[in-house]
């Protein structure tokens, strides 16, 4: 079946299309118009039990451990060949269901695509190590799979966020419950749809829309599962690891940023200016690590605000399939939250440089490019993560203030340094605590570069060689030689 829009998207449960138990449909809503456009069959606890039995039928048959690694690559690349030439309808989805531009939801399919490209070409190179003894014995180590790996998906980044979960658990040989959101769940049906035309066994993909509340708390609960996999809030992220620990499940965790760049006095601005608006601006700054502050030198503060409200002010808002530099927020909660914040700003004293409120003229859900003035280190704006276009800039005096400025939340994702030294580059990034820091730019980097945090950021690696580790325990054996 070829990807294509339709009124009614169903579960996807041991190779097989599946209603919700209990017959409950889940409205889905275009963030561009506030409008619903279709509808997803709802997962219930029932589903959740048949999807993680299928998992577990699958790992248990050893279905997936027993297809050749080298197998498991050609099986892999043909779900990546399927999402590339699929690549234009698949985006359309993606720009139905998340709002984002058309450009973007392009380059997150063809990212989908080298996920699984990457990782099977990993799949036949996970060697273990043989380890000296002495005479009379043998050992030697082997990349165990946990089993079944639920992995519970946010909605900015649907579609890629699942492909990097799936491409790596299939690679090591686990077998996968994939969560969908239910503000965005279409485009997770690319892979589905793209397994299935490699022939993976039943039961080693699964796929369920449901709430949080009911299919979510259900999988992170369930005995069956091995391995938790999460993308989203802390708070959320906090219950899920609560859960986790009464059942003993290890879990790999993505969770909040407040990501800085650090403005040295000698930055080139071109460079703070684009990264702007690439590192908050793009999807309406609905990226964990957005670049969602700037702690900038007090003799470069004035024109780096100014420089990056006129770029702002010059972007245009509209919706993602006319590819507007600014697109919708998600939903009208989510809408009201920024705004929100915003008011919160004024509130505290900050300055609303540009924006801060939403766009009431246009339909759906807009909000404008926002640059706050005058942040101080203890306004809230400064703190908690606002999941918007909302840029808080701060100054500094001294580099030590700088890196205690940036280095001043709970969070603790990603990181920039903006400098033409490179001495002074370096010795920023050592000690910003993030798991990515960039300099002199924002968001570069590939499925190659292992991606995560530190803090309350999260844990664990997702991306690069390193997230394979996280789907396999190490198995060690010891022979008695004769």
């Amino acid at each position: 079946m070829v990807m294509a829009q339709k009124s009614y998207w169903q579960n996807y449960i041991n190779g097989r299309w599946a209603d919700g138990g209990d017959q409950g449909r889940i409205p889905i809503e275009n963030p561009a118009t506030g409008k619903t456009f279709c509808e997803v069959a709802e997962a219930t606890v029932g589903d959740v039990d048949l999807a993680v039995a299928a998992a577990k039928c699958c790992h248990v048959a050893r279905a997936v451990i027993k297809i050749p690694p080298a197998q498991r690559a050609r099986m892999m690349a043909q779900v990546a060949d399927y999402l590339r030439k699929h690549l234009a309808a698949i985006a359309d989805i993606v720009v139905l269901d998340t709002g984002k531009r058309i450009m973007d939801a392009k380059g997150e399919v063809e990212m989908a695509a080298r996920y699984f490209e990457y990782y099977g070409g990993a799949a036949d190179k996970l060697e273990g190590v043989s380890i000296p003894l002495g005479d009379g014995f043998m050992n030697y180590t082997v990349h165990s799979p946990f089993g079944v790996s639920a992995q519970i998906v946010p909605w900015n980044y649907p579609l890629v966020i699942a492909a990097r979960s799936v491409a790596a658990a299939f690679a090591t040989g686990n077998t996968s419950v994939v969560k969908s959101p239910e503000l965005a769940p279409l485009s997770v049906y690319a892979i589905v749809e793209a397994c299935a035309h490699a022939e993976f066994p039943p039961g080693a993909i699964n796929v369920l829309c449901g709430y949080g509340h009911t299919a979510g708390a259900a999988l992170v609960r369930h005995q069956g599962v091995n391995q938790l996999v999460f993308t989203g809030s802390v708070q959320t992220g906090q219950a899920i690891l609560r859960s986790a620990a009464e059942l003993v499940v290890p879990c790999v965790m993505e969770l909040g940023g407040k990501s800085a760049g650090v403005v040295f006095a000698d930055a080139n601005l071109d460079d703070v200016v684009d990264s702007a608006r690439n590192g908050i601006f793009r999807h309406a700054g609905q990226v964990c690590s957005a670049m969602s502050r700037l702690v900038v030198h007090k003799s470069r503060y004035q024109e780096t605000v100014d420089a990056i409200v006129k770029m702002a002010e010059h972007l245009s808002i509209g919706p993602g399939r006319d590819d507007h530099d600014i697109t919708p927020v998600m939903s009208a909660g989510q809408l009201d939250r920024i705004e929100g914040y915003c008011l919160g700003a004024v509130q505290q004293g900050a300055i609303a440089a540009t924006g801060g409120r939403r766009l009431a003229s246009l339909d759906g859900h807009f909000m404008p490019p926002t640059v706050f003035a005058g942040v101080k280190p203890h306004m809230t704006i400064a703190n908690e993560e606002v999941f918007g276009p909302v840029l808080s800039v701060l100054t500094f005096s001294d580099p030590e203030e700088a890196i205690a400025l940036a280095n001043g939340t709970e969070y603790g994702l990603a990181a920039g340094v903006f400098s033409r030294d490179i001495n002074r580059s370096h010795w920023a990034a050592q000690r910003l605590e993030a798991g990515q820091v960039y300099i002199n730019q924002w968001h570069v980097g590939g499925v190659e570069t292992p991606f995560g945090g530190m803090k309350k950021s999260g844990f664990g690696r997702e991306k690069g060689q390193e997230a394979l580790l996280n789907y396999v325990q190490t198995k060690s054996v010891t022979l008695r030689l004769a």
